[in-house]
């Protein structure tokens, strides 16, 4: 009966504690809206390629004809060698993908609106098989892209709900 009596009484104590759902009006609300305004700019090379298609899918742009914002991203992708045997042979790396980010307004002027940054890493092992090794840093590298993806766009909707007059 306590427990019943809990789960019935949480909702009411959140309430209070000042949390708000981020995308509250689903596609309909302040925040998706905001966000289906907001043009990717190009990114270089295969990890470039990867977040810019992440990032325009979770941004959801309806297709303005001139899109009020623009995210510049600029990303830098390394492969660190961290395991090394006696031999000089790497058995573990580490993939670290960072991003730069700038929400910036679609105007003559670029006002930047938000600048930050974004990152994550991953362990490999090296194994004997080339391209088995050459799969996990790609797949490594895919899943990065997702992560730091998600972190961006949590970034830009926390700045859109909060900014009242852009």
């Amino acid at each position: 009966m306590k427990m019943r009596l809990a789960a019935l009484l949480l909702p009411l104590a959140l309430t209070g504690c000042g949390l708000h759902p981020l995308y509250a009006g689903g596609t309909h609300g302040p925040v998706s809206q905001k966000l289906a305004q907001i043009e990717v700019g190009e990114i270089g090379g295969q990890a470039g390629w990867m977040m810019r298609g992440a990032l325009v899918d979770r941004l959801g742009a309806n297709g303005h004809d001139t899109p009020r914002y623009k995210l510049v991203v600029d990303l830098s992708d390394q492969i660190t060698g961290l395991g090394i045997r006696t031999d000089n042979t790497v058995t573990r790396e580490r993939r670290a993908l960072r991003a730069r980010f700038r929400l910036v307004t679609n105007d003559a002027q670029g006002t930047t609106l938000l600048d930050a940054s974004a990152g994550s890493d991953a362990g490999i092992d090296v194994v004997s098989s080339d391209y088995a090794t050459v799969a996990a840093e790609q797949t490594a590298l895919e899943n990065l892209v997702q992560d730091v993806a998600d972190q961006i766009v949590t970034r830009v909707a926390v700045f859109a709900r909060n900014s009242k007059g852009h």
